[in-house]
């Protein structure tokens, strides 16, 4: 009966030994998870596009983001900061109080009404200038979207307006979105009646493109910066 019961009680010591360890093996790796569960705060700094002029709320760029991010098992909280008709001199102007403390990484959007209005290509140029200065200044990530101009400005518009994203993006070392209407522009099946915005299902097509940019752009703001 003792030499029984001796045996009983090996079998137990290793049985718990097993539970111990299985539970320091998941304390020791719940921290990292723990981390990467927290989310990371991005605004969406922009005009119209990014505001979702036209449509419901959850139909506009920053809602069907945020969605595309949960459904990757990205822990994401996307601050709207899309003002309709801003343009980047505008976008410079609010950064301050639109970018609040806290925040990890921005999406800057800007271009198509400095395009539209015909402003001088140095001008925008100076003020995404100044924006994404400032924004590295505060060791934010960046995804920088780019905007094309209309055929009707002329070649020489076109060509000195469009070389200002990739410019930027090589100067600062930030993400660039070549195109933020990519696969929607001309296309009357993605926009509202106007021709120039999207419609809902345009909203998807823009989000499905950008979103391993926007990932990238996650990726960065969890890495930390050096102090």
């Amino acid at each position: 009966m003792g030499a029984r019961s001796y045996g009983l009680r090996s079998v137990l010591v290793q049985i718990l030994g097993v539970v111990v360890f299985s539970v320091m093996l998941i304390a020791g790796t719940a921290g990292p998870h723990a981390q990467a569960a927290t989310p990371v705060k991005i605004v969406a700094l922009g005009d119209s596009l990014t505001a979702g002029y036209g449509l419901p709320d959850k139909d506009g760029f920053v809602p069907r983001l945020q969605a595309a991010l949960a459904g990757k098992g990205i822990a994401a909280e996307i601050e709207n900061a899309g003002v309709s008709g801003d343009t980047a001199s505008d976008g410079l102007a609010r950064l301050d109080w639109s970018v609040p403390q806290g925040t990890d990484a921005v999406i800057v959007e800007f271009g198509a009404n400095d395009m539209l209005r015909g402003i001088r290509p140095e001008v925008t140029r100076a003020a995404l200038d100044a924006i994404l200065k400032r924004l590295m200044q505060r060791h934010i990530a960046i995804l920088l979207c780019g905007m094309r101009a209309a055929p009707n400005l002329g070649a020489e518009y076109g060509q000195v307006f469009e070389r200002i994203y990739p410019a930027l993006a090589a100067k600062y070392g930030v993400l660039l979105y070549p195109f933020f209407l990519d696969g929607v522009a001309a296309d009357l099946k993605l926009t509202q009646h106007d021709g120039m915005h999207p419609n809902a299902a345009g909203v998807d097509v823009i989000v499905t493109r950008i979103l391993p940019d926007v990932e990238e752009l996650v990726a960065r703001a969890q890495t930390p910066h050096p102090s």
